[in-house]
């Protein structure tokens, strides 16, 4: 049996003590034989270094110290990284059981392969799962086309992300989705239609705290695209079909920060570019109109019903 590739794991973290716990111990109880596991606080003050001092024998490298953000404080701790495979896990969110065979054994059996990704649980505050993403097998221009892929069930190969490039600091909300863009424009990416981690709902998570500042780095994002001459090509070809995205996710986002009325506008923008795929997220269009009737009780029946949707976000 040929040696398992040794697989980095990057936990950035600040004021998380509620989760952090629950998040380490996901890593670690994989049973995996050739990890590396790094956490970067911020400079917590909630009792979590208090939690992650009980596992310093268990981290290859960690540090707390101010940092300029979720996705700076993931480059430092890649910078540390030794493996074959890295990813990243959030101080909120946890592995499922087997995600690291699964990944290991999915980048063995193809060399060529940048990234892979597989389905999402969605949980709450307790753990308890509420939903399930099912995604689909995308290809780069589904991605253009801002079809959004969980962050924690994804796993890369270094040698491709050090071609690519770390993540940009300078986004804050869709950090992950402009590293998936440009490695997917470097190699080719593997949906396994397996659930193998989980992202957790809770007031305080980005999401859901500041889900109105998501627009505007999906426009930012479209504004790089095109200054890519590869991206821009797609672009060309599917214009509709990405602006139609692009309206749809800030649409999403919009009725999530409480503002139905916007969300209404984009929707409606998005049935005029792509109406098809904006009629799969028919539910929340509902919702946005209900929510406007003073009906916003039915915001968990909502969500509830979208969560079979194959393309969620």
């Amino acid at each position: 049996m040929p040696t398992l590739p040794r697989i980095s794991i990057v936990t950035p973290s600040y004021n998380q003590a509620a989760y952090l716990e629950d998040t380490i111990q996901s890593v670690l109880n994989q049973d995996y034989p050739n990890l590396e596991y790094i956490l970067i606080d911020g400079g917590s003050t909630d009792g979590s270094l208090e939690i992650v001092e009980r596992y310093t024998d268990k981290l290859a490298y960690w540090v707390s110290e101010p940092d300029k953000g979720q996705a700076s404080a993931i480059n430092k701790g890649l910078a540390h990284a030794t493996g074959e495979i890295v990813a990243w896990l959030n101080s909120d969110d946890i592995y499922l059981p087997g995600a690291f065979m699964q990944a290991a054994q999915a980048f063995q059996s193809n060399p060529g392969l940048g990234f892979m990704y597989g389905d999402l649980q969605s949980i709450d505050s307790s753990g308890q799962v509420f939903n399930t993403i099912r995604y689909a097998p995308y290809s780069l221009d589904d991605l253009l086309a801002f079809r959004i892929i969980g962050q924690p069930s994804v796993f890369i190969r270094r040698g491709i992300l050090d071609q690519a490039g770390l993540l940009d600091a300078s986004y804050h909300y869709l950090l992950d989705h402009h590293l998936w863009l440009r490695l997917a424009t470097t190699a080719r990416m593997k949906y396994i239609p397996e659930t193998r981690a989980a992202a957790r709902h809770h007031p305080a998570a980005k999401n859901i705290a500041e889900a109105g500042a998501f627009g505007n780095e999906i426009y930012r994002i479209l504004d790089w695209a095109q200054t890519q001459p590869d991206l821009n090509a797609i672009i060309g070809r599917q214009h509709r079909r990405v602006l139609g995205g692009a309206h749809r996710l800030n649409a999403r986002y919009l009725l999530d920060s409480g503002q139905p009325a916007q969300s209404l506008k984009f929707y409606a923008k998005a049935l005029l570019q792509d109406p098809i795929y904006a009629l799969h997220h028919s539910h929340r269009i509902i919702f946005a109109i209900l929510n406007l009737l003073g009906l916003g009780w039915l915001r968990k029946l909502a969500n509830r019903r979208g969560g079979s949707k194959t393309r969620p976000m």
